[in-house]
């Protein structure tokens, strides 16, 4: 894979390899291929009684999405974040992890910016949606 412009990421933690952890500029590689597991956005990420999902799902909820709503939530997901900018990529045991964070409009017309993580894992090619989160203290 060829990275447009990679630097060493400065806030990497003190015990890791730098350069395992680059800054990037580039396009997620098969962004439009895709996997994005309905069990991850409903049973986790936009599920209240998830041990962890659902201190996520009271921050998606304010954006209008729902257990019950979650594939404009995988929509916007593919429309508003796939095409931004990859800013970080890590290389792990099982192959590479992406970073994009990028501003998500949701059904109830908030604007917040969240982080998305991807991965693909090694022998393979098409990206795997992983989780989201808040990315931003307040709503733009």
């Amino acid at each position: 894979m060829t990275l447009h412009a990679d630097r060493p990421d400065q806030s990497s933690k003190p015990d890791e390899d730098p350069a395992q952890r680059l800054k990037v500029f580039m396009k997620l590689p098969n962004a439009d291929k895709a996997i994005i597991s309905p069990e991850k956005l409903r049973d986790y990420i936009l599920s209240p009684i998830h041990p962890i999902g659902r201190f996520k799902a009271t921050f998606f909820k304010k954006l209008g999405y729902s257990a019950e709503n979650w594939r404009i939530l995988e929509q916007d997901l593919r429309n508003q974040i796939l095409p931004e900018d990859v800013m970080e990529v890590k290389e792990t045991q099982y192959g590479q992890k992406f970073i994009i964070r990028g501003l998500l409009t949701g059904p109830a017309k908030k604007t917040v910016q969240i982080i998305t993580v991807w991965a693909i894992i090694k022998g393979e090619d098409i990206p795997k949606f992983i989780t989201a989160y808040p990315g931003g203290k307040d709503e733009i």
